[in-house]
């Protein structure tokens, strides 16, 4: 692969540039490689991103070098690349975010150097209403992705006892990620308050291994159960996004055997996938966060308990009483600066 490129995909003229920049030193990963990746794995991606507001996290010198999120789309995009105007509350003004909704935007995205794609949990249309529960699973060493495997199986039996089906993916980090599809009319202050209410009972029920509140103190060798994430204003790295780390790791769904089997043998490289991994798996698995985009559910009906009571912060002591509660026996055992910069040519 050359050092810069001009292509048509479907249609449209792009010019890819710096192809052989190394981006990822350890792994000598190129820019190249980088689009490579994205191109191969649009297919499932794409779906996923479709208008869906995009926050860009670029790395124009590489992962080891500084970064910066991107959220209002740089003027100088081609024209068929399309965006959304969101308030912003904070900024007090509408953004206008990316939408990744075809694989040209894609590799244009890609040839910024923007190596991670986070994504809202909304569709851009109807941005007060998410289409899933997210939870992000995130170990205080020395507890690994092992420890949150077992928080997600604890997440798991909740889920299914109310009849509700979650799909866990690596982070593509340190952790994992579990969805709960949703694909059904409901709010932000349904979502949080509920996901919230459930990490504290997490908390309550397995104080040796589940923290449910951001103090860093409080998470040295346990799980934190990020549930602030169900937030209009929040995005979540997206599933087949490559990950800024020494390797080009992704954030790559699996499914439950394999988190149970991880958690069996205490091997957290068993949930470590990098990017040619992963289009193997995709090419003999097919798309194991497809259901994601498709499966309608609801909430639980929680008797008495309203959202507004969710977000005062009295919905533990309801919450256990009316919902069914997880177990606190289990067959298994848990284990012991951003800087903003302005946009480089890259």
């Amino acid at each position: 692969m050359g050092a810069s490129q001009t292509i048509e995909i479907e249609g449209k003229r792009l010019k890819l540039t710096n192809l052989e920049k190394i981006l990822y030193p350890a792994a000598g990963f190129t820019k190249g490689q980088v689009i490579d990746y994205y191109a191969r794995i649009a297919p499932v991606l794409v779906p996923q991103l479709r208008d869906r507001p995009l926050t860009l996290k670029r790395y124009p010198e590489g992962v080891d070098r500084e970064f910066f999120f991107e959220k209002n789309a740089t003027q100088y995009r081609p024209e068929w690349v399309k965006t959304a105007p969101i308030w912003s509350e904070g900024n007090r003004r509408s953004v206008n975010y990316l939408l990744a909704d075809d694989l040209a935007t894609l590799i244009w995205i890609a040839n910024l150097a923007s190596i991670e794609l986070h994504p809202s949990l909304s569709l851009a249309r109807t941005i007060e209403t998410p289409t899933v529960i997210a939870f992000d699973l995130d170990p205080g060493p020395p507890a690994s992705v092992v420890e949150c495997c077992q928080v997600a199986c604890w997440l798991r039996e909740f889920f299914e006892r109310f009849g509700l089906h979650s799909f866990p993916k690596t982070s593509g980090s340190k952790g994992l990620q579990i969805y709960v599809p949703m694909n059904t009319p409901t709010t932000y202050t349904a979502t949080k308050p509920f996901a919230h209410a459930l990490a504290r009972l997490l908390e309550d029920e397995h104080r040796e291994l589940v923290v449910s509140d951001m103090n860093k103190q409080r998470r040295v060798n346990k799980v934190f159960v990020d549930w602030s994430q169900n937030d209009q204003h929040k995005t979540t790295i997206a599933v087949y996004s490559l990950r800024a780390r020494s390797q080009p790791t992704v954030s790559t769904p699996v499914t439950w055997e394999e988190v149970e089997h991880a958690l069996q043998r205490r091997d957290a490289s068993l949930l470590v996938f990098e990017a040619p991994q992963v289009l193997e798996r995709v090419a003999k698995k097919g798309d194991l966060f497809a259901p994601v985009l498709t499966l309608k559910q609801t909430l639980p009906k929680l008797p008495g308990i309203e959202p507004a009571r969710l977000a005062a912060g009295d919905s533990g002591v309801e919450l256990r009483a009316q919902a069914p509660a997880t177990s606190r026996k289990s067959s298994r055992k848990p284990a012991g600066s951003v800087r903003k910069k302005k946009a480089r040519k890259v």
